[in-house]
């Protein structure tokens, strides 16, 4: 099974460890990941903001990569994982949105891919494929799982229940570990305003870090 993978900026900066256990994991599940070759900057959570025409396009050059790829996309990152997933529904919806963005890119995107988070891509693998990999035990393990508001908004790309996902839940009591019921697994962490607010971001982020504490 072979993926497009779209490591986004931050994996190959502040979050290179994300990225290299990303590709160790997948490798030993049997899943191909090739990185999209000239991949650029998705627009992630301030593109679209400042403008939704910019926002779609930087996702889109990327999808017109893929696209000549032939396969699938996947992304690690929820942020990467959300801008490249609205604009693939946005100009698979709407003709002249994809023909004038086809013009900014200076690249042609016919709609021919889909694209998935890395939670969908490993948890369409049989139970047994995952299970067979395990080499420690979580057993002891209690997580609060958190998705935080990307992986389940907007409706049109949203990749479970947006109250009450259960998909990253369900690997890893597969894994052994046990997973907790609490109140923040959907609330934003404000990570857009990390730079521009960050008294903010600390507020939300505490928030969520005591009710895990908590639960």
């Amino acid at each position: 099974m072979k993926y497009a993978y779209y490591p986004g900026c931050c994996d190959h900066t502040s979050a290179k460890e994300y990225d290299l256990s990303t590709r160790v994991v997948l490798k030993n599940l049997g899943i191909e990941l090739i990185e999209i070759p000239d991949w650029s900057c998705c627009g992630s959570t301030p593109g679209h903001s400042v403008s939704h025409l910019l926002g779609i396009a930087l996702a889109a050059r990327n999808l017109a990569l893929v696209e000549k790829m032939g396969l699938d996309c996947t992304a690690s990152c929820a942020a990467c994982y959300q801008r490249l997933a609205v604009a693939n529904v946005e100009m698979k919806q709407d003709a002249k949105l994809c023909e004038k963005i086809n013009q900014i890119t200076g690249r042609y995107y016919q709609g021919g891919v889909n694209v998935k988070s890395i939670l969908e891509v490993i948890s369409e693998l049989k139970p047994d494929q995952i299970k067979t990999k395990i080499t420690k035990s979580l057993k002891n393990l209690r997580a609060a799982v958190y998705y935080g508001c990307l992986l389940v908004r907007p409706k049109e790309v949203q990749i479970d229940d947006p109250e009450n996902p259960q998909i990253m839940d369900n690997l890893m009591r597969l894994i052994g570990a046990q997973t907790v019921d609490w109140n923040c697994k959907t609330e934003c962490c404000g990570a857009a305003l990390a730079l521009s607010n960050e008294d903010i971001v600390l507020k939300l982020g505490n928030k969520i870090l005591k009710e895990a504490a908590l639960a």
